[in-house]
């Protein structure tokens, strides 16, 4: 059985529920708020390795939450709302989210997703014996503790910014199509929407680049993928 916790912040008690059945049933511990402010206390007073939030929430809705969470935590944040547009998307991994799934989904693929970022996390754990600090110039990447400094200064990563920029940074100079980078940052195909991994690289660039909109380390090789100058 598994051992992993799993936040659900949702005011819609049947979609809740329906959550919970099918994760209790793969045998991950379940607990759940309807309230964004009361998710905050939560976090602080469980830590679940993963949480799985609702955008549309009273008081303090989902956005707002995630940005509070990214201030201390990098756990794993994965969306779930009945909004469609792209910009609610782009906001939502813009501030800090790992994954966004539109209602009505299937509980399956819900679980699947789930799933796919606790076994990311998993092999980072067992493999944080083997880590290193991996360094260029103006840039440190811990990959014990997860962290980054730019030009000595520590610099806050989502949880997936931060694995794509050790995917790329492992292989410096060498061009990783977009899907293969996809696969390897979600553990999942991305079945055609790049959409995801486009923000977060966006996203990243923002907080190591000097210059964003001309970067010096995560280059777009037009037509195939990117790759990671030292």
């Amino acid at each position: 059985m598994s051992e992993e916790k799993i936040l659900i912040v949702d005011d819609e008690p049947e979609i809740v529920e329906l959550i919970r059945l099918y994760l209790e049933k793969e045998g991950y511990e379940v607990i759940s708020t309807n309230n964004g402010t009361h998710a905050l206390e939560l976090m602080r007073e469980h830590r679940p390795d993963l949480v799985i939030l609702d955008i549309l929430l009273p008081e303090m809705d989902g956005i707002e939450v995630c940005r509070q969470l990214r201030k201390t935590y990098n756990t794993p944040i994965l969306f779930i709302s009945c909004k469609h547009e792209d910009m609610d998307i782009i906001l939502g991994f813009s501030i800090g989210g790992d994954d966004y799934i539109t209602k009505p989904f299937s509980p399956g693929q819900l679980v699947a997703r789930v799933k796919a970022h606790l076994r990311r996390n998993q092999l980072i754990e067992q493999h944080k014996e083997d880590s290193q600090q991996i360094s260029f110039p103006g840039l440190d990447i811990d990959l014990l503790s997860r962290s980054v400094r730019v030009d000595g200064k520590p610099v806050l990563l989502s949880s997936k910014e931060f694995d794509l920029l050790v995917h790329l940074a492992k292989s410096p100079n060498k061009v990783i199509p977009i899907e293969q980078l996809y696969r390897m940052t979600w553990g999942v195909d991305s079945n055609g929407d790049t959409r995801t991994l486009l923000v977060h690289i966006s996203n990243l660039r923002k907080k190591i680049e000097a210059s964003p909109t001309d970067p010096k380390h995560v280059l777009t090789v037009r037509g195939i993928g990117y790759k990671f100058n030292g």
